[in-house]
């Protein structure tokens, strides 16, 4: 189930966007966070599956379009469609007010996971 970020959830969303590749530097990984908490075009949800948070995925709002700028799964959920599943969720939100795409370093991805919806 896809729940928004709540700053009581920093460690745990943290922890998963440090699991992206971009997400090692833990300067870079405060500075996001931060974002997602004060900039309004800026939107970051969280994944939980019975009582544990397993997946992240955060969104920037421009102009027209909704654009999937992170997402993450922890690893020992990966595989299991958890990606698809907040994808798809993203896309009911948004897709009736923006368009929704993703950032270059996640398009393949997310087009391979609208193509099986």
């Amino acid at each position: 189930m896809l729940n928004r970020y709540k700053k009581n959830s920093e460690k745990i969303a943290m922890g998963l966007l440090s699991f992206m590749p971009e997400g090692k530097d833990v300067k870079n990984l405060l500075h996001t966070i931060k974002e997602y908490e004060t900039n309004p075009d800026w939107h970051l949800y969280l994944w939980k599956q019975e009582d544990d948070v397993i997946g992240a995925i955060g969104v920037r709002i421009d102009g027209d379009q909704a654009i999937i700028q992170h997402i993450s799964v922890n690893p020992s959920h990966r595989n299991c469609g958890v990606g698809k599943r907040m994808i798809k969720e993203i896309r009911n939100l948004y897709d009736t007010k923006y368009k929704v795409s993703a950032v270059d370093s996640i398009q393949q991805y997310f087009m391979r996971c609208i193509q099986e919806d």
